[in-house]
């Protein structure tokens, strides 16, 4: 079963990360974000050196069960393994914008964030979902970092006490017709004629990794990953990373994302040029 141990060790291995020209040449992407997804999704199946389609699309058939959209999170999903969102700066202050959804902990089949297709791509309840953020210019990726979800997001509560106040409070103004909808609001007929609405929206970003994590490291390839996750990988995925030249991996404390007074032990891997 691919996983991020996996994924690690072929970025490194690759060390190419010239991606615009590449992405473009085999005619699978229109965009820098569209062509980091793929250079992820290619590191997960071990693709990242394939020119043959037909090799790619069976490779991504045998280490994907789901792959979505920009405007369907997540990115992708491992069969019977981890959920995977992709996203893209251009400069590592830069915030993570989130739109409609909130930072994940985990990622949850009840969500009413995702699709029909994304909820039935297996049997599931619950997968641990890994951010991987890459600061990119117009050809290439300058630094890029993966994090689980439960080391960087808060619980599901945290979000969802802030959403349903303020939608209560939206739809408790007086003299104003509501809709059902699945944003923070909907009020139909604005106008005399009845024919407008409005919609309201939450527009949630967060922290860019780089910038969270900067008390931890300030590489520009690095993952952090919680203990007990890292111990749970399989033992030749862990033998393979940590005997791979050029990766360096670290014992670390990290900030539990619901209480920072408690520390988390975690593995800080650093990869792509690390210094010992």
């Amino acid at each position: 079963m691919n996983n991020l141990l996996d994924a690690i060790v072929n970025i490194h291995k690759r060390g190419n990360l010239t991606i615009k020209e590449f992405y473009k040449s085999r005619n699978r992407a229109n965009n820098m974000g569209e062509a980091l997804e793929l250079f992820i999704c290619d590191a997960f199946a071990n693709t990242l050196s394939s020119s043959n389609p037909k090799e790619a699309n069976d490779a991504y058939n045998q280490t994907f069960s789901y792959l979505g959209n920009q405007n369907n999170p997540p990115d992708a999903i491992l069969k019977n393994g981890d959920a995977i969102e992709v996203k893209k700066i251009e400069a590592h202050g830069s915030s993570l914008a989130l739109n409609s959804s909130y930072p994940k902990s985990k990622l949850l089949a009840n969500s009413p964030m995702i699709t029909k297709n994304c909820k039935n791509c297996e049997i599931w309840c619950e997968k641990d979902i890994i951010y991987s953020v890459g600061v990119v210019n117009d050809r290439k990726i300058l630094a890029l970092c993966f994090v689980y979800g439960e080391d960087y997001a808060a619980e599901k509560q945290v979000y969802e006490r802030i959403r349903e106040t303020i939608k209560t409070g939206i739809g408790s103004i007086p003299n104003v017709e509501f809709g059902e909808t699945k944003e923070l609001g909907r009020i139909n007929r604005v106008d005399p004629l009845g024919i407008t609405y409005l919609r309201i929206r939450g527009m949630w970003g967060i922290e860019n990794p780089f910038e969270t994590f900067n008390y931890i490291s300030s590489e520009p390839f690095f993952a952090i990953i919680n203990f007990a996750k890292y111990n749970s990988f399989p033992l030749e995925s862990r033998n393979k990373i940590e005997n791979t030249n050029g990766i360096v991996i670290a014992s670390c404390k990290i900030k539990n994302p619901n209480n920072p007074a408690q520390l988390k032990d975690a593995r800080l891997i650093s990869f792509m040029g690390a210094e010992k």
